[in-house]
């Protein structure tokens, strides 16, 4: 006992430190990305901006300026686009918890294409193919979900935001200070998850979570080393999976045509619990976040797995 106690003053300062690292990294995108939003905000060129995105976004329920989340979230990583969605939020209308999670799940389903991109094609999966599957998986999710809360009533009291947005009236240093609380609030957020993850470890939660996958990923057949791999994508991130299917597949441990389906599954649905936890900060629920997107990717990886098979036949035959 006396050990267990001796090693949480190392434990926390190691998640401290961790999350300040990794705040480092983030910072240096967020910050110059949260100054332009400002300048494009005093200029009054949000509105045009947001114009071509605005027929997407009506065919998922949600106002034109979330448009730029989503494309934030595409070309950088989730924490970018929620510090963009926060300053945004005062020229849209309150969202409901159904319309955060639409915009949530899209987000996790197609975000940071580029890095994430060259991960897949490293591991032998077409760059632009995985973008395809991933920013049209995100809109198709994004209208199912919106059918399926607006059909049934669902989720429609308005969905709490845990960044505090600046006013459209606040000073500069206004704005400046409550953006330097939110990058705060970020980093206890992040540190929070690093701590979480570990807890989840020691305690063998992610272990069972791997197990409950490992059934419908050999349904979907998906080889028993690559379905390890795949899962642990799914859990731990798509760098992760990613890396070690590279790993596996230049020792010749996993067949090609499960690649494409373990990396596609993984660019779809990956970091499964820290992701979802991190959507809580705009109101999102997880019967879309984690619920209705891991269902969503395992039935189109499946159907695509499906289709890949048929298509190989012939050329095996001949």
């Amino acid at each position: 006992m006396e050990r267990t106690f001796s090693s949480l003053p190392q434990a926390a300062r190691a998640v401290v430190v961790d999350a300040g690292r990794i705040c480092l990294d983030l910072f240096k995108v967020m910050v110059p990305i949260l100054i332009a939003v400002k300048i494009l905000k005093e200029l009054g060129w949000i509105t045009y901006l947001a114009k071509p995105l605005a027929p997407l976004m009506q065919l998922v329920g949600l106002p034109a300026e979330c448009g730029l989340t989503w494309a934030t979230a595409i070309a950088n990583n989730l924490y970018a686009a929620l510090a963009v969605h926060a300053a945004l939020v005062p020229d849209m209308a309150p969202l409901t918890v159904a319309q955060a999670t639409v915009i949530a799940t899209m987000m996790l389903i197609a975000h940071n294409l580029f890095v994430e991109g060259a991960i897949a094609k490293r591991c032998g999966v077409g760059f632009w193919g995985q973008a395809i599957l991933r920013l049209a998986g995100g809109l198709a999710c994004g209208m199912l979900l919106n059918g399926v809360f607006s059909g049934l009533g669902l989720f429609t009291a308005p969905a709490p935001l845990l960044f505090s947005p600046s006013s459209d009236d606040a000073t500069l240093a206004t704005w400046a200070l409550g953006e330097v609380k939110n990058l705060g609030l970020i980093y206890c957020v992040i540190a929070a998850l690093v701590g979480t993850m570990r807890v989840l470890d020691a305690l063998g939660v992610t272990r069972l979570f791997e197990k409950a996958l490992m059934p419908f990923l050999r349904l979907m057949g998906i080889g028993g080393g690559a379905a390890t791999i795949t899962v642990i994508g799914l859990v731990m991130g798509l760098a992760y999976g990613g890396g070690l299917i590279l790993h596996d597949v230049q020792k010749g441990k996993v067949e090609q045509r499960d690649v494409f389906s373990a990396i596609s599954l993984m660019s779809l649905s990956h970091a499964l619990i820290e992701d979802t936890l991190l959507m809580y900060l705009i109101g999102a629920t997880m019967w879309g976040t984690f619920v209705g997107r891991l269902a969503f990717s395992l039935v189109v990886v499946a159907v695509l797995s499906r289709l890949m098979a048929l298509l190989a036949r012939p050329q095996a035959a001949v």
